[in-house]
């Protein structure tokens, strides 16, 4: 195999005299693999204090701010070089580049992309959400030059963020999942979501391909932000030329009919729920955009499984039998909530929804949270609850509902395990912040 970067290939990008050859690139120690280029970043931890842990590790070289000992390459600014590599690793690169943005479906969109794309050639993405002014570039830097197709999730909290990344990027296909009030007190209002969001379009190849959510009540808004030579293509909703025609939703799959740009596919998603189908929708949209074959994407879902966090189903055991869990862990918006439950309906046994705060919502995260009400009570059988948000939904629950409340997710989470019985599901959600991996890693460690 050959290497990440050449010595003169890493020189020139970095616009310094000497490189090294590397086979990869790390910014954390603890993943860092051998003949790796270490890039000492300044962070909550400052890389340069691991710098020597990486060359123990076996690392080629190190990119730093100061001189140190071994093999280093000093620059000014660690974070502008590492955006310099990336720039380099887009110019040298011959795949074709699909970035995904939107509110919801992000990172479950860029692993079915990255899922349906495989049988077309060699993909690359990252393996987690690197969807930040540090994940983006970091992914682009490690991009192999053999790549065929390359998959980027993009990320925001604040305005102003995207269009710097998508301009990294520069898209072949940029996808908008969805737009909707995640993030909410940080940016305002959903308009201004929406208006963010379409900056993913700044930096769209010339006669690139934009792929909308056609139902979203800001598409006019989002096609205004498409280039003139650009094609635009619309899933899930009123004139999109993909479109959903029978649907079987079932606990553990949904069987699909589909209609994408004209040619009829029929298939099996493992990924319960109407969200995860029109997912599936935008991806297809993304394969017939870049001229592949739709039907062979469509076969090629029939693998995706849901990832750790975001879906991910795991049978547990429990003392007479089993649970089965749906982690949706990572994180949570009103959308997504409402869809995770949705799934949660679903399913067999006795239904338990274990919720933790959905975060940056500002002055709107209390009418948010009660909003959940009714869906919560559709679909759960009993709810526990964490966080100072979803006080005010657990309390306004029947007290045959109510499970049980905590300050916290470690203190519900054996509340949570106490209470399970063979043949429940329990769905687990909430945002990153609100650690509600923490029930997840106690009912995992139980079983």
């Amino acid at each position: 195999m050959s290497a990440l970067w050449q010595a003169d290939e890493l020189a020139a990008a970095l616009g310094v005299a000497r490189g090294f050859t590397v086979q990869g690139i790390s910014i954390d120690t603890r993943s860092l693999a051998p003949g790796d280029l270490f890039i000492a970043l300044h962070g909550a931890r400052d890389g340069h204090n691991f710098v020597a842990e990486a060359f123990a590790r076996g690392a080629s070289a190190a990119l730093v701010a100061r001189p140190l000992p071994g093999d280093v390459i000093q620059v000014e600014d660690p974070l502008a070089a590492l955006q310099r590599l990336a720039v380099a690793a887009r110019a040298r690169a011959r795949a074709k580049i699909i970035a995904v943005t939107g509110s919801v479906g992000k990172t479950t969109t860029k692993e079915m992309l990255r899922c349906a794309l495989a049988g077309f050639g060699r993909v690359h993405g990252a393996e987690a959400s690197f969807n930040n002014h540090i994940g983006v570039p970091l992914t682009l830097a490690r991009m192999p030059r053999e790549t065929d197709y390359a998959v980027f999730e993009i990320g925001m909290n604040h305005p102003g963020e995207i269009a710097p990344l998508a301009r990294l990027t520069q898209p072949d296909v940029a996808i908008i999942t969805s737009i909707g009030r995640a993030h909410l007190g940080l940016m305002g209002s959903e308009q201004a979501i929406a208006e963010e969001k379409a900056t993913i379009f700044a930096g769209l190849a010339p006669n690139g391909a934009a792929v909308l959510p056609a139902a979203s009540k800001f598409l006019p808004l989002l096609r205004a932000q498409v280039p003139a030579s650009a094609r635009v293509h619309g899933f899930a909703g009123p004139g999109a030329v993909a479109r959903l025609l029978t649907v079987k939703y079932g606990a553990e799959a949904s069987d699909i009919l589909a209609d994408i740009m004209g040619t009829r596919v029929k298939f099996r998603l493992a990924a319960p729920g109407q969200h995860m189908a029109e997912n599936a929708l935008a991806v297809l949209t993304v394969a017939a955009a870049l001229g592949l074959d739709v039907a062979d994407a469509a076969r090629a879902l029939e693998g995706f499984t849901p990832v750790s966090g975001r879906g991910a189903r795991r049978r547990l055991l429990v003392p007479g039998g089993e649970v089965l869990l749906l982690d949706e862990s990572y994180n949570a918006s009103d959308a997504s909530m409402r869809a995770a439950l949705a799934v949660l309906a679903l399913a067999p046994g006795r239904h338990i929804a274990v919720l933790g705060d959905m975060l940056e919502l500002g002055e709107h995260a209390g009418p948010e949270h009660l909003a959940l009400r009714p869906d919560a009570l559709a679909a759960a059988a009993k709810i526990y609850a964490c966080g100072p948000h979803c006080k005010p939904l657990f309390d306004s629950l029947p007290a045959a509902t109510q499970g049980a409340y905590a300050s916290d997710a470690a203190a519900l989470a054996p509340l949570v395990l106490a209470a399970l019985r063979p043949g429940d599901t329990v769905l687990v959600k909430g945002s990153y912040g609100s650690r509600m991996r923490d029930v997840v890693v106690l009912l995992e460690g139980s079983a």
